[in-house]
Formats: structure tokens, sequence, C-alpha cells
């Protein structure tokens, strides 16, 4: 016997054997076969995944890490620190930037003795961890100056080294982001002078409420029954109350109707198309914050999506079963309900992106049921997609498709936690100061109980989703295909009305702003105020918030994001008027209500549906 026969190749069926024994030779057969197309391991029938206890080990490797790939995070470390050590002039610019900044601050440190405010740095941005006067004393404004120079410090050595590609720029900034928020002496009792003012006026209550809190945190998701504060917002009967049924049901999602609440309505219906990561009711909140009740309220039909939450049986669920079984599955129903209407399509997130491709791939083959396209923070250019891109390259990828390959989905947990990071001073370190050491429990309210019922992504979804959409990026290159066929959004001439908040760390504007030069229709681009989630929820009646929105015609010049910040005019009060005005001013003269369902959806419940508890 050869050394050849004894060690064959990896790739040959006989080691595709030994690595995979569970695989027989037809199996391992076919395993060589698919070698020169590489398909996504998502594409791969079950157990032909190649390499499983690789899989199984970074899958387990994963549980320690919170889904981030160590070897990601490595090489991007290497390719900095590797050109820093070649930057000599750099090192030095580096060394007499902190010999100022620590000379500087001696020198006014030397006069704090003083007690009058003083200041030699400002916190940039929405950093509020020491706006409070009890920082501008001393010793608590040397410990907050000295630490704001150190992470300017910190930031200006890992930007702008010279040969660092711009995504491991990015990560290491993120990761020593990450750690200096961690250290910063507002997270600690002896260096918070809040804390320690709360502590001297209670007497240390603060630290036993403080300990209650994260007790009670602790034990959440162990608790048979649901805490008091999340109690006040059930799902049912304090949040998605507007009343309607469920008209259409298959594996993947839930159609309902809504009842009319006007004596006449608009004869073109609206379709809402939720992102499955998260619950439908984001939408229909309390009553005073849901625009499902808006929307009836102006005289509109109302049908919406609400996705079953998927666990280990669909991890072969996958991207193009959300279109099928989702949106067009909605549209034949609601043809069926009102026969011969245009629909006015409305997808938010995720949903907005799937919205986008399912109307491209419509547009393509003649489908003309869509009357106007509605997309709220959606993205359908992902080369801007902000700091979630930090957790999408190769490595990430491959190590988040191990992680659910065992699975066969995504967990919520790894999904929180990605967002939590993303905006760490809001959703982390300032909740530890307020809850945990100030001993104070933050107002519950419905927008925090949705947040908190969070969903599961199958794992070939996920998986096609990161690596077509963010990774590759085919829907904006022209590569993305629908049923065999690719499809291209400059098919699309439908009117879009496009909404992107000012301070979303999820689907940052201007990269939701590229749809402008990618769909050959008229765009209505709206800029609220909020971010992801509380500048699409903004009733009417909530103060504070505020909008720009101008219409770009199809055949007019095109108008960057920056020029058209300055020529948009600025409106104060919400959004949803203007989206209502705009559909209505697209829509027919109010004529009887629809029927609600027909005779074979009569057994099915009532809103909010069965899925929306999964």
């Amino acid at each position: 016997m050869s050394v050849v026969q004894i060690f064959p190749r990896a790739d040959e069926p006989a080691a595709q054997a030994l690595v995979n024994p569970v695989a027989g030779p037809r199996e391992a057969a076919a395993s060589s076969e698919k070698r020169p197309g590489k398909p996504a391991a998502a594409d791969l029938p079950p157990g032909s995944e190649p390499y499983p206890l690789d899989r199984a080990f970074h899958a387990m490797l994963a549980r320690f890490t919170g889904g981030i790939s160590p070897v990601a995070l490595s090489l991007a470390w290497l390719d900095w620190s590797s050109h820093l050590a070649a930057s000599p002039q750099r090192q030095m610019a580096m060394s007499r930037n902190i010999l100022h900044d620590v000379g500087r601050f001696m020198e006014v440190a030397a006069h704090a003795a003083s007690h009058e405010p003083w200041s030699v740095i400002q916190p940039q941005g929405r950093d509020r961890r020491f706006s409070q006067p009890q920082w501008e004393v001393p010793p608590f404004n040397l410990l907050a100056q000295a630490f704001l120079l150190g992470q300017r410090w910190w930031h200006d050595a890992t930007t702008g080294v010279r040969g660092v590609s711009r995504a491991n720029e990015a990560i290491v900034e993120f990761s020593v982001r990450q750690m200096l928020d961690m250290l910063a002496p507002s997270n600690f009792a002896a260096t918070n002078p809040e804390v320690l003012e709360k502590a001297f006026q209670s007497g240390g209550e603060n630290f036993v409420f403080g300990w209650q809190n994260w007790c009670s945190d602790l034990m959440r998701p162990l608790a048979v029954s649901r805490p008091v504060a999340d109690a006040q917002f059930m799902v049912g009967e304090t949040v998605a109350t507007s009343p309607g049924k469920v008209v259409h049901r298959n594996e993947l999602m839930e159609l309902i109707q809504y009842h009319p609440t006007t004596a006449r309505v608009r004869p073109e219906p609206i379709l809402i198309v939720p992102a499955w990561i998260m619950k439908y009711y984001i939408l229909d909140l309390s009553p005073q914050n849901s625009l499902v009740s808006y929307l009836t309220a102006q005289g509109f039909t109302v049908f919406a999506i609400s996705w079953r939450n998927p666990d280990a049986k669909d991890r072969d669920v996958a991207f193009d079963d959300y279109r099928k079984l989702g949106v067009m599955a909605a549209l034949d129903t609601i043809g069926r309900i009102m026969p011969e209407r245009k629909t006015h399509a409305l997808g938010y997130c995720l949903g907005g992106t799937l919205l986008s491709i399912a109307a491209a791939a419509m547009a393509r083959d003649g489908d003309r049921r869509l009357g106007t396209i509605s997309l709220l923070a959606a993205q359908t250019d992902f080369t801007e997609a902000g700091e979630l891109t930090l957790f999408i390259n190769e490595s990430q990828v491959a190590f988040l498709e191990d992680m659910m390959w065992q699975r066969g989905y995504l967990d919520t947990a790894q999904m929180a936690g990605a967002f939590a990071l993303l905006r760490s001073n809001d959703l982390i370190w300032s909740r530890l100061s307020h809850d945990y050491l100030m001993g104070e429990s933050t107002a519950p309210s419905d927008l925090m109980a949705w947040n908190a019922d969070a969903t599961r992504l199958p794992y070939r979804m996920h998986s096609e989703y990161l690596r077509k959409l963010f990774l590759n990026n085919d829907l904006a290159a022209g590569r993305y295909r629908v049923e065999d066929r690719t499809v291209s959004l400059s098919d699309i001439h439908t009117p879009m009305f496009v909404v992107g908040t000012l301070a979303d760390h999820v689907a940052p504007w201007r990269s939701v702003y590229k749809v402008h030069y990618q769909a050959d229709a008229d765009v209505t681009f709206l800029l609220t105020s909020g971010g992801h989630n509380a500048g699409v929820v903004a009733p009417p009646d909530e103060p504070g918030h505020s909008y720009q929105v101008m219409t770009t015609a199809a055949d007019a010049p095109y108008v960057g994001p920056d020029e058209w910040l300055k020529l948009a005019p600025r409106v104060e009060g919400s959004w949803w008027p203007e989206w209502a005005g705009w559909l209505a001013a697209r829509s027919g003269a109010p004529c009887d209500p629809p029927r609600i369902g027909f005779r074979d959806s009569s057994d099915l419940p009532e809103a909010p549906g069965d899925y929306v508890h999964t």
C-alpha cells in the first residue's frame, strides 16, 4: 500500500469518510464534487458539512467569546500593531502628544485646589457620563479629565495609521473603546461622586437597592412568572392590542388584518413587513404609541406580518423563504380579500431589505401589485452599514456559522449582545451606574418590554444574509439572485418613501440614503430625530420629535446626503402625519371597508395571533 493510499487528500472521498465518519461514500463523493464551487456552509445538505470536529470546536469556543471570533480580533490587532511598529515618526508624534497632554493636565490640575470648575477636554458627542455638576470639583474632575485625555490619545493612536485596512482599524478602535469604557471612573462607586452623594444621603440604601436590582436581573431568565414591571406590558393585553384577525397562516408567518376604525377607508391597503429579528408589535405598542392604530384612524386598511420565532427545526429555512412565505404569500392573501387593488407596502429594518428584494423581483417579472414602497431604517447597500460591520468579515461570519451550525439558529443572547455593544455607554455602563450603584430602577416602558422580547434567527437564513448582503453586497452590486435570476433595484419605478433616523447605529441614515441612486423611482426621503427604534416610534402627541424631508424625482440630478441635509426643510413634530399625507395623495377616494378575511380563515385566532407568543 502506498503512502498516497494511506494518507489521501483531505478533499478526496476516502479522507472525507475519515473526517466525517457519519457520512457514507455517497455523501463523501458529493462533498468532493462540490469543491470547485465552494458553496456557503448553509447551502450544504445535512450530514455533509466539512470538518465537523472543527466546527464543533469553534461552536464551543464561541460560548466563551460571546460569538466574537478571536482570530478576526487578533488579525486586526496584528495589522494595526505591525504598521504602527513600522512608523517611527508616527510613534514620535504620539509620544509628543501624550507629553503635551500630561503637561497641560498637570499645569491646570495645580490650580484645582481652588474648587472652581475647570476643563482641559470636553466629552465627545452624546457622552453624558460626566455631565453632572458633581464632576466639576476635585478630585473627581481630575479623574474625569484624565480618563477623557487617555481616551482621546488612544483614539488618535488607533486611527490614521498608514497601511492599516479600514476594517481592521475600526475593529481595533472599537475594541479599545470598549475596554476604556469599562474602566471609566463613572463605573466604580469610589470614583463616582454621584454615587457617593447618593450613599451619603440615603445612608447606603442605594447599594442595598442596587443589589436587589442585580439579583432581579440575574434571576429574570430563570423566573417562571414575569416580573411585575414586565407584566405591565403583556402582548394582547396592554401592547399589540389593535383589534384585528389572523387571516392567513403558514409555517413562517401569520398575516393580521386590522379592523377599520373609520366609516370609510382608502381603497388601497397597507402591508407592514417587519424584521424577523424583532417582534412585529414594535409598530403596535401601547395604543398611544401604535403606528397601526394611527393608520387605521387615518382611514387605511392595515395588514401586518407576524413572523414565527424559529427554533432548531428551522435550521434550513432560507432567506428567500421569507420572501415567498412572507411578502408574496401576504400579497396573495390581500389580493383574495381586496382584489384588483394595489398595495402600499411598508418594510422596517431587515423587513425593508426583504421588501426591496421582493419589489425588484416583482418589477423584473412584471408584477404590478405594489402602489407605493415605504422603507423605515432599511438598507439596500451595506458598504457603509455602520459599526455593525465590525462583526461582519470572513473570519467572523465563518465563526458565527459554526456557532449556529451546532444549534440550528442564532440565539437571542448573541444578537442582543452585539447591539448592546454598539451603544455600550447607554445600554451597558450607564445602566450599571444607574441601576446597581445608584440603586434606582428605570421606569418600564412598552418599548423596553418589546426590546426584551427577543427572537432567534435560522442558521441558513442568517448565513445567507450575512454573506450575500453584508459581506458580498450582492444586492447593490446587481448579483443578488431570486429564483435563479438576478434582480436589480433599478427596475423599481414605484414611488418610494424612505425614512432614516439621525442617531441610527444599526442602519446609518447615509447608508439608507443610497437608495436614491439605486432605484429608478421618485424618492421622498425623510430624516427623523432619534435612533433606530425611538426615531420610528414617534407618535404625534409625543414632544421632542423633528424631521427633514425632500422629494427627488426619478429623472432629477443626484443630490448627495450632505447637500441634502442643507437643502431639506426642517419640520417640528412627528413624521407620521407627513407619511400618512403622502400615502393619501397616492390613494383613491374613500370607500366602504373590505371584509375581514374569508371563510377558510374563520378558525384562525384574533389579533395578535399565536406566533407572537413563540
